[in-house]
């Protein structure tokens, strides 16, 4: 049975849904505060081994600052859409048939110092641009953008070096130090701040440091997705906590979410990316990715270096060069940065397009590295 149209979908799950949010006012600044928590799901233990394929993927188990310019090309989305968006899409947008979706921590993009981060230097600042440059995402989720000023440089910097994203989204979190960002090339049809969100662990409640966001992003006139971005805890050690307990509990309140969305959806183009900070085969990646119908596919992106061989053990994956982060206190390098798409998703995934960006000195911009999925713009 094919999939109904974007037209037909409704854009968001019931006004029942027991979510604690932020709804952004037309007017910029003005914020309503949430009122009812989220209940974390049960930790399910891992799931029974599954194989790999050849492609190296895995199969899943049985303050809030808006920065949007006006556009006055003409568009083929209802007319209450079209006014949301500043009268319709931009050309780009509407000739589009493919696109990519990509997720960077830039290692604290501060244009000035606090007591417990130093601002980033103009040299590693450039090398991060210099890598978004060489990824040319059409959306980019960021992680550990200093704030408002800092998000406002990078993205005038980009735009002077040649990669213009008009629409983003900057979202604060309990930690005012770092924050989430989105650049994106596409308008932004909707949007939700999770800013807020606690839990209690060991009789104590503690708060999600980074938050979350949803964004629904209009690709063309005919194409849709929901991007939800999140910054876990660290691995460093919490005096309050062990991080591990700190990162599952904060992986359950975004799971709720994604439940949400694909219960009243099951069809959803969703995309959940971002900087988790823990390994494919831990408690909170695995709570996340899920299992059953809601499941999320992981796209495991990998180096484009030539390597296309399946592991011999076909219950591991193939031995591809995935590590997008560098742990200096051990000198590990990991795993812990993430794009998982929903089963609807997954319909237009190219694998093909789908990589972690090797550059000469990467480290210079961040201990991270960055990854990318590219996408069909159609319903499939």
């Amino acid at each position: 049975m094919s999939r109904p149209s974007p037209a037909r979908r409704a854009i968001s799950g019931p006004a029942s849904l027991n979510l604690r949010r932020f709804a952004v006012s037309s007017a910029p600044g003005e914020i309503r505060y949430p009122q009812t928590p989220i209940k974390p799901e049960t930790v399910v233990d891992s799931p029974s081994p599954i194989r790999w394929d050849r492609a190296g993927v895995r199969a899943p188990p049985g303050s809030w600052y808006r920065f949007r310019r006006r556009h006055t090309c003409r568009s083929a989305l209802n007319p209450f859409l079209a006014i949301v968006l500043g009268v319709g899409l931009c050309a780009a947008a509407r000739a589009a048939d493919k696109f990519t979706v990509a997720t960077y921590n830039l290692e604290g993009y501060r244009l000035t110092a606090t007591e417990t981060r130093p601002a980033k230097s103009p040299a590693a600042r450039a090398k991060a641009r210099e890598s978004i440059r060489a990824l040319h995402a059409d959306v980019l989720a960021l992680q550990e953008v200093g704030g408002r000023d800092a998000f406002e440089e990078l993205q005038g910097s980009l735009k002077r070096e040649g990669l213009d994203y008009p629409f983003g989204e900057l979202v604060g979190g309990h930690d005012t130090n770092i924050h989430l960002a989105v650049l994106s090339r596409f308008p932004i049809a909707r949007r939700q701040a999770y800013t807020n969100e606690s839990f209690l662990l060991n009789g104590r409640r503690f708060h999600v440091g980074r938050g979350f966001a949803t964004l629904d992003i209009q690709v063309n006139p005919g194409y849709r997705f929901t991007l939800l971005t999140a910054h876990l805890k660290s691995r460093r050690a919490s005096a309050d906590a062990y991080e591990g307990d700190l990162r599952v509990e904060e992986a359950a309140l975004l799971r709720a979410i994604i439940d949400a969305r694909l219960r009243a959806q099951p069809d959803l183009n969703l995309v959940a990316l971002g900087d988790f900070n823990d390994v494919r085969d831990s408690r909170s990646v695995r709570l996340l990715i899920g299992r059953g119908k809601t499941a999320l596919l992981d796209t495991r992106p990998a180096e484009h270096n030539g390597d296309d061989q399946p592991n011999p053990t076909p219950y591991y994956p193939p031995r591809r060069i995935t590590w997008t982060h560098h742990f200096g206190k051990e000198d590990v390098y990991s795993r812990i940065d993430y794009i998982l798409i929903s089963r609807g998703m997954a319909r237009e995934w190219n694998r093909a397009g789908t990589y972690v960006l090797a550059v000469p000195n990467w480290g210079v911009a961040s201990d991270h590295r960055p990854i990318l999925a590219s996408f069909e713009a159609e319903d499939q």
